[in-house]
């Protein structure tokens, strides 16, 4: 088989032993999202951009994906009135707008505007509030806070791109800087290598290498762990992340 990237810098990245899964046609269709969650090597997220500014400096870092907030009580927000800026970057970084128990049409309208190229569902979203995203074709990451195993129990059912593991903070929807039990990730992938996972939860400099090794997800995702304050993104910390992860 083809790869579906050339890893020109292959060599410098974390690389993780991996069992390689099924990527779903919609998935193959955003080639920066099957790169972005390709498991051979550990790809870097930073959410809750807020500045065209930022944006173009994560890109220049070599940073792997953004995710833009779109849920109006984050921190974080960012409002759709004031993010036509996101199409400057398409094709440039992997553009993830983050919603919370948000109806499709607002996700739907801004994929089909090429503003972003893949939805994260960060709320209470149950596998039938998927569907209508399956069926629109939309490629989208869920968003599951995590105890124990249990919680991951109807994962699978969601017929997501990803998952995204978190800590459990109801109703906190991200960013809370807290970490959870990493062997709960680490099993969970073991045993479901077909589904990529991203880490998030209280992820720093620091700690982001024994993350990464500890439990080879496809993708960190970082917030509160790479800002100045929130939504203000601090490049020196950003930079200590990719060193990190042998970028």
């Amino acid at each position: 088989m083809i790869p579906f990237f050339t890893p020109i810098a292959a060599s410098n990245r974390l690389e993780i032993p991996y069992s390689k899964p099924f990527i779903p046609r919609y998935v193959r269709a955003v080639p920066l999202l099957e790169t972005f969650l390709d498991p051979s090597f550990v790809s870097l997220k930073i959410c809750g951009v807020t500045s065209r500014d930022d944006a173009q400096k994560l890109v220049d870092h070599g940073v792997d994906a953004i995710g833009v907030n779109f849920w109006p009580q984050s921190k974080r927000y960012l409002a759709p009135e004031n993010a036509a800026w996101l199409s400057h970057f398409a094709g440039k970084i992997l553009r993830v707008g983050v919603f919370v128990n948000e109806p499709v049409e607002l996700p739907l309208r801004l994929f089909r505007e090429g503003w972003i190229d893949a939805v994260q569902l960060h709320g209470d979203e149950k596998p039938e509030d998927a569907a209508a995203f399956r069926e629109a074709g939309i490629p989208f990451i869920k968003a599951i806070g995590v105890r124990t195993k249990d919680d991951l129990n109807r994962s699978g059912e969601f017929g997501s791109s990803a998952l995204l593991l978190d800590a459990h903070a109801p109703g906190i929807y991200g960013g809370t800087g807290e970490v959870f039990d990493w062997d709960v990730a680490s099993q969970f992938r073991q045993e479901n290598p077909q589904l990529p996972i991203i880490l998030a939860g209280g992820i720093v400099p620091e700690n982001a290498s024994l993350a990464a090794t500890t439990v080879a997800p496809a993708a960190l995702d970082i917030a509160s762990g790479a800002e100045i304050s929130p939504g203000i993104k601090d490049f020196k910390k950003v930079a200590a992340f990719l060193t990190a992860l042998n970028r």
